[in-house]
């Protein structure tokens, strides 16, 4: 509705606008010149209008006590059973709750529909100028999960941008196979858990949502697009202070997506970005990654099957942590080189995994630590076919597990690194040449190697003839895939 208005003067006229409801059609005179200016209705605040489904086909509500409806946004009904019409069905409260109450259907092969309006209509009634955060995810099911005929959530209005309460979007589109569009995500300071799961499973999205947080939390965005298949563009992550597990699965199994967002941090924390882009088979080039003092689990298995990842990143940290690089490019069978790894003094699984079934691997880095720890190569280089020549591996004081499995099917490998150690340890060469079908040259100065399982087939499959060196005074040798092969030559090292 307009209605025309004379106003004294035109600055009179100016200060005026018109009503949500009602439009100003203005006149009033500069001199003996006529003014009129046309003041329509402002758009209605996005924020005012409460949470809806736009149906277009097929959707059949169930009753929930507590919710009321509306198809026009002005007369409310309790929520009943019902099949719902073509167009908007309006959600709100009865009364404020601090848990969502979310309307709950079921879909048929002939539903589509969309979402949108306030989300904390779900919770309060006056939610218009609401802008705090409350709990969406109970009972282990967010507001939509696998709403598998949902199309866009694009129009959905989340109005928190500090977000206090934990887990509150968690899941909340998880198993959405439809979804084509997310809604703005405005947080810039997040709560634990909050984006956990929220679009995992949403194989029809292809881009996903600004994520403009510089404060995170534990777990904030753990899984947030894990098995997203159509996803081709990740959002741009600003933070540089990280927590724990905040990135952790976020782009697991994002089979489209070709290039990974930047990820400025310097200071690591604990498995922050384990597992971030594991499968992403369509993913080229990884991020720079600057940090140069590194904590738990904080790069594990985070390129792990991106089988078309042929270029690693530069790895510049000099401080190292307890499986810091584990698995970290395992099964990236097109990554031809390795990045330098210049540390010294190494920690328990550090490395163990770390190029593992890199079958177009060729070259190796130069591995100069002389401080090992358990576990620290373990199968670092299994089933890297490519590979043609070791690295030297010249410490001398050796750890549990330091190498077991470590050169294990490189079937192109022909010459053993030189083993100076004299003392062994448990398990430290278990299985470092199994299957190294082509290998035919070792020396291993090795005078006590008593320790337990410490070479156990660790010659099994190599070559049918070769030549073994071992140190002058050594006696102990057997012959057999835990020892010296049989068919090889032996020689006494010489100074």
């Amino acid at each position: 509705m307009k209605y025309l208005r004379k106003f004294d003067s035109v600055e009179e006229m100016e200060t005026v606008t018109a009503s949500s409801t009602i439009g100003i059609i203005g006149l009033a005179y500069e001199g003996s010149t006529p003014v009129i200016k046309n003041k329509p209705t402002p758009p209605p605040d996005p924020k005012a209008t409460p949470f809806y489904i736009d149906v277009r086909g097929a959707v059949t509500l169930k009753a929930i006590e507590g919710l009321l409806m509306s198809t026009d946004g002005e007369t409310w009904t309790d929520t009943t059973a019902m099949t719902l019409p073509t167009g908007k069905t309006y959600f709100r409260v009865k009364t404020d709750r601090t848990i969502r109450l979310r309307p709950d259907w079921t879909e048929d092969s002939n539903s589509d529909y969309d979402v949108g309006g306030n989300i904390n209509s779900l919770v309060k009634v006056n939610f218009e100028n609401d802008t705090n955060c409350y709990m969406f995810y109970v009972s282990s099911t967010g507001v939509l999960t696998n709403k598998t005929k949902l199309k866009s959530a694009g129009n959905l209005i989340f109005p928190a941008t500090t977000l206090t309460v934990n887990e509150c979007y968690k899941s909340m589109f998880n198993g959405c196979t439809s979804l084509t569009t997310a809604p703005v995500l405005p947080a810039t300071t997040l709560a634990r858990e909050c984006y956990y799961n929220m679009f995992q499973g949403c194989t029809s999205l292809t881009t996903a949502p600004v994520l403009p947080a510089t404060t995170l939390a534990n777990m904030c965005y753990y899984g947030m697009f894990q098995g997203c298949t159509s996803l081709a563009t990740a959002s741009a992550l600003p933070a540089t202070t990280l927590a724990d597990y905040c990135y952790y699965n976020m782009f697991k199994g994002c089979t489209s997506l070709e290039t990974a967002p930047a990820l400025p941090a310097t200071t690591l924390t604990q498995v922050c970005y384990q597992n971030m882009f594991q499968d992403c088979t369509s993913l080229t080039t990884a991020p720079a990654l600057p940090a140069d003092t590194l904590v738990s689990g904080c790069y594990a298995s985070m390129f792990k099957g991106c089988t078309s990842l042929e270029t690693a990143p530069a790895l510049p940290a000099t401080t190292l942590a307890q499986s810091c690089y584990g698995s970290m490019f395992q099964d990236c069978t097109s990554l031809e080189t390795a990045p330098a790894l210049p540390v010294t003094t190494l920690v328990a699984q550090c490395y163990q995994n770390m190029f593992y079934n890199c079958s177009s691997l060729a070259t190796a880095p130069v591995l100069p630590a002389t401080t090992l720890a358990n576990y620290c190569y373990n199968g670092m280089f299994s089933g890297c076919t490519s590979l043609t020549a070791a690295p030297e591996l010249p410490a001398t004081t050796l750890a549990n597990d330091c190498y077991n499995g470590m050169f294990s099917g490189c079937t192109s490998l022909t010459t053993a690194p030189i083993l100076p150690a004299t003392t062994l340890a448990r398990e430290c060469y278990y299985n470092m040449f199994n299957a190294c079908t082509n290998l035919n040259y070792i020396k291993c100065l090795a005078t006590n190697i008593s320790a337990t399982y410490c070479t156990d087939y660790w010659t099994e499959g190599v070559a049918e003839t070769g030549t073994f060196v071992k140190d002058t005074n050594m006696s102990s040798w057997t012959e057999g895939a835990k020892g010296i092969p049989s068919g090889w030559k032996v020689e006494d090292a010489t100074a």
